[in-house]
């Protein structure tokens, strides 16, 4: 037995409206620390170029209170052979230092540094076939290393700093 409940139509506008204003506020305050933390760290070259764009513009998302800070590619160069990883090592300390200030590290981790190899890789994919070999070797074993050494640190053996 289907049973139908009747609400006055005042409630139902009022309703919907209150819901839509919600929405409109929200909307309209952008979004919110953990929605950009997560745009910015994406593996597409879009993601890259909005963090790029926010990076240059830091002012306009000092209220959310991001880490900005690098060192770039830590203890490896950070143009190795003439290859300039430097972008893709600070959006990596990018999204590093800010999901483990989040909490959401480790359930981000593998994307960080899938987004760090696909950086490296869209620096390679503007050289020639032969210089474009040497890079994308380069960006493996960086990523390599991120990958290893990131998880050793988190699992809490006693390892040395990254090594990118």
């Amino acid at each position: 037995m289907r049973r139908r409940f009747a609400l006055p139509f005042g409630a139902v506008a009022l309703t919907l409206t209150a819901t839509f204003l919600s929405a409109s506020a929200a909307s309209a305050e952008g979004p919110g620390k953990e929605q950009l933390l997560s745009s910015w760290t994406q593996a597409d070259a879009g993601s890259q170029s909005a963090w790029l764009a926010a990076r240059n513009d830091q002012g306009q998302y000092a209220e959310h209170g991001f880490d900005w800070s690098t060192d770039y590619c830590s203890y490896s160069p950070d143009n190795p052979g003439g290859f300039p990883f430097s972008n893709a090592c600070a959006r990596h300390d990018f999204g590093y230092r800010n999901h483990k200030a989040a909490g959401t590290f480790e359930a981000n981790k593998a994307r960080l540094d899938n987004a760090f190899h696909e950086d490296m890789k869209r620096v390679c994919a503007g050289y020639s076939a032969e210089q474009r070999t040497s890079c994308e070797k380069t960006a493996w074993y960086y990523y390599q290393a991120v990958s290893w050494l990131g998880v050793a640190k988190t699992q809490g053996a006693a390892t040395p700093q990254a090594a990118v």
